[in-house]
């Protein structure tokens, strides 16, 4: 029961750090050290990745209109125009910004989590990236955006943010939302743009992701192991349904410097605990 109730803490703070950029791995990382769970540390390193499910879940379901490329609607149907070619152009792009990330989450996976996914590197990312969301808003201050729509996203600007991406992949702390947004402010596309195209970039990495971890663990489950893999999932859903709407809502009127700032107290709040542990 104790290990339920910490599944739930871990899919609260799943649901809202997922999609701020703010880090959620490295928040799950900083959350281990204080509040661990009663099993194997391979179902921990399964777990930290695979209740991320929930999360993209909400994304989803939220944005299923946007993503989805086909029309069922009966007049379309009639038409012949089921498929709805921006949307499949959507996906090409996400696809091609998914490339890099995949790559070297495929080969180097397990030296990743051996010698990178530790608070120390965890709390140096927060800081690196919160001075630079600081930098990159300040100078955008009173610049208006090059790419206003999802449309106007082409296949350089979609690899270049998956370099980005990349960064997340390697580094813990980095935050994937956070990365690729910094780097999407960077070639000139809008806040409300680059959040979308975050999510939607977010669905194969994390199911990609989540799949090669399942594999890798296999599918012994407890029945202990199962219901907290679930709850976390189920918790973290719920959550990022409020989070996304709120984040959403957010940037329309406020910058992203305020996460920059978290990120940056977070981060020396975390070295200064690790030394004087």
């Amino acid at each position: 029961m104790l290990d339920i109730l910490k599944a739930i803490l871990f899919g609260i703070v799943e649901g809202i750090t997922e999609w701020l950029p703010i880090s959620s791995t490295g928040h799950m990382i900083l959350l281990n050290e204080f509040v661990k769970m009663n099993v194997s540390e391979d179902f921990w390193n399964m777990f930290l990745v695979v209740i991320q499910l929930g999360a993209i879940l909400a994304v989803v379901i939220m944005f299923w209109n946007k993503i989805f490329p086909f029309n069922l609607s009966k007049k379309a149907r009639e038409e012949h125009r089921v498929n709805r070619k921006d949307i499949w152009s959507l996906w090409g792009k996400i696809l091609v910004a998914c490339v890099p990330a995949a790559i070297v989450g495929v080969l180097f996976d397990d030296w990743l989590d051996e010698h990178l996914y530790n608070a120390v590197v965890v709390a140096i990312m927060l800081i690196l990236f919160g001075i630079g969301f600081i930098i990159i808003e300040n100078r955008n201050k009173g610049k208006n955006a090059v790419i206003n729509t999802l449309d106007e996203i082409d296949y350089k600007t979609a690899l270049l943010i998956g370099v980005f991406q990349l960064i997340a992949a390697i580094f813990p702390g980095t935050s994937r939302s956070g990365a690729t947004i910094l780097g999407a402010l960077m070639i000139g596309v809008s806040r409300t743009v680059a959040a979308e195209f975050t999510f939607f970039l977010a669905i194969p990495v994390m199911f990609g992701a989540s799949l090669l971890k399942l594999v890798k663990y296999g599918l012994a489950f407890t029945g202990s192991e199962l219901m907290i893999l679930v709850v976390g999932m189920v918790v973290a859903f719920v959550v990022s349904l409020i989070v996304i709407k709120f984040l959403m809502g957010y940037i329309r009127k406020h910058d992203f410097k305020v996460f920059g700032w978290y990120r940056i107290v977070l981060g020396i709040v975390v070295l200064v605990y690790f030394a004087l542990k």
